[in-house]
């Protein structure tokens, strides 16, 4: 049995975790640049959501493909019953919010881009459906810092605290069988 997660698995983690920081600076951001360089902030911040959710799809794939290889020595029932539940949090938030960003974008009604393509927009934008969107897709985004910030201590608390092989599960380098 494995001992770490597949090379592809942990690429996709830390590929998600990279585009996670640049979408959330890009947003932050933009107000400190000219307006006509926070466009391209914005854009990437566009290009960088849904980038994220076709990784998270793509995570979730190989996930059913290749189960996460067990912690060594095996944590209490409780622990990972709550692993698990965070890890479902974060697939669900990270493949919902570039959705909400999609269609609020769609229900503005105005044309914007993603990886340099123009988007589609509704014939006729509903701004309070926009409104209603985005404002869903500012609270998931400020949640998702908390749920992150859990994930990441949680990881250390295995790694320093418990010493067990959570995190060196997900570390690139060489697998130990």
């Amino acid at each position: 049995m494995r001992s770490k997660f597949t090379s592809l698995q942990i690429t996709l983690h830390w590929l998600v975790f990279l585009l996670v920081i640049v979408t959330w600076g890009a947003i932050e951001l933009r107000g400190l640049v000219p307006r006509s360089v926070g466009r391209l902030f914005i854009y990437t911040h566009f290009s960088c959501g849904i980038a994220i959710l076709l990784l998270m799809i793509s995570r979730l794939l190989v996930r059913v493909r290749y189960p996460a290889p067990p912690i060594e020595p095996k944590p209490k029932p409780l622990y990972t019953g709550l692993s698990h539940l965070v890890h479902l949090v974060i697939y669900l938030m990270f493949i919902t919010l570039p959705l909400l960003g999609v269609a609020a974008k769609y229900y503005g009604g105005r044309e914007w881009f993603a990886f340099g393509i123009s988007m589609p927009v509704a014939a006729e934008g509903d701004e309070d459906v926009e409104m209603q969107l985005r404002a869903i897709h500012a609270f998931i985004a400020n949640a998702s810092y908390f749920v992150i910030a859990l994930h990441a201590g949680a990881a250390l608390v295995h790694h320093y605290l418990w010493k067990d092989n959570t995190l060196l599960r997900m570390l690139p380098g060489r697998q130990k069988r």
